[in-house]
């Protein structure tokens, strides 16, 4: 992809690429600890967001970082790098295909470069602003569906529903789909990109899980936005939808 992004498209996704390669060589009995949080972390999450800040910081030493394992570099360009090195560390410590390597740009206001690469399931998925999106080299786009009744629903983190607005409206609503699914945020956002499903929704995340996908999506036509209405990667909720349905989705998630 040849574009105004090509140099930081092409930089993030050698990062993304290595830091697969660097999890795959710790991954057979590798062991979890526990974050403040609740959330697990191994020596793979740290080196590998070591080795991709490294990479960045030589490529582009004007811009700053935030890392979800504690990489933190101040900004002299106006543009931030934010990287989440394993994404989906509990699927990657019991040997699922589901964990991502997720690596985005910011510059000033918007997310305009962003690399989800799922290494087990051999996807790779690349987007820039107003450079399109791709998977494995192709273009991919969002469905052109309208109706629930016809399209896939993806809703990720079932455990913290109980704190969303629309909890007690959920049952009913997904009971209208096609089908739900649930694998993980970075993969079923991707399948909203690619047109496999309709909606994705992620009650509850952090900067790092949603700033590639936003990009990733809104490249491929899709909508990205926030429970309260606005659209951004700052406020610990995301959904993506076909454009087709993005007033259904808006009208339930904020009960009006």
């Amino acid at each position: 992809m040849v574009n105004t992004w090509s140099k930081e498209l092409e930089v993030a996704m050698e990062g993304a690429k290595r830091a697969a390669e660097l999890a795959l060589r710790y991954q057979p009995g590798i062991v979890a600890e526990t974050k403040p949080d609740q959330s697990p972390v191994t020596q793979a999450d740290r080196e590998c967001e070591q080795m991709i800040a490294g990479l960045l910081r030589e490529a582009f030493p004007e811009d700053g970082i935030l890392g979800e394992e504690g990489a933190r570099v101040e900004s002299r360009s106006g543009r931030r790098w934010i990287i989440d090195p394993i994404d989906g560390t509990r699927d990657y410590v019991r040997g699922n295909p589901l964990w991502a390597n997720l690596i985005a740009l910011e510059a000033g206001d918007d997310v305009v470069v962003g690399v989800v690469n799922l290494p087990i399931l051999g996807k790779l998925y690349v987007a820039s602003r107003g450079g399109g999106a791709l998977c494995n080299g192709a273009s991919i786009g969002a469905s052109a569906k309208t109706s629930v009744e016809e399209s896939v629903l993806c809703l990720n983190g079932y455990d913290k529903v109980a704190n969303s607005p629309y909890r007690d409206r959920l049952l009913d609503w997904m009971a209208r789909f096609w089908s739900v699914r649930g694998m993980g945020g970075a993969a079923d956002a991707m399948m909203v990109a690619s047109g496999l499903a309709e909606v994705w929704i992620e009650p509850t995340a952090a900067p790092w899980d949603f700033a590639p996908l936003k990009v990733i999506l809104e490249e491929a036509g899709a909508r990205y936005f926030n429970v309260d209405g606005g659209s951004t990667i700052y406020a610990g909720n995301g959904i993506g939808c076909a454009p087709g349905l993005e007033q259904e989705v808006r009208r339930f998630v904020s009960g009006n």
